[in-house]
């Protein structure tokens, strides 16, 4: 996708994948980034909920909203432990009573 940029594309591939072939230095560069990116995305969410809960999503003014705010932690918090167990549960059911239902038959 990135060599589809004009002008800057084929440069950007060069720099990022270290070329079009797929050979150990462009295979290490993607597992580096593999690896690093659900880190970054976790950074950015954590700083995106610390941000947006402590001054509100909508307050170019700056002016003091708390009365317009919803509570972020009693409702969320509770609605995100329910999914979480409700999840679990199913998953333990699933490989409770059938353990090999979503293996790979190749293995």
């Amino acid at each position: 996708l990135l060599s589809a940029i004009p002008y800057l594309g084929n440069m950007l591939v060069q720099w990022i994948w270290g070329g079009f072939a797929v050979d150990n230095a462009t295979l290490t560069r993607f597992y580096s980034f593999h690896f690093l990116f659900p880190f970054i995305i976790a950074a950015m969410t954590m700083i995106h909920l610390l941000f947006l809960h402590q001054t509100g999503s909508n307050n170019p003014l700056g002016i003091n909203s708390n009365l317009d705010k919803i509570p972020f932690h009693p409702f969320f918090t509770f609605k995100d432990l329910i999914g979480i167990i409700i999840l679990l549960f199913f998953l333990l059911m699933l490989t409770l009573t059938n353990p090999y239902l979503l293996g790979d038959p190749d293995n």
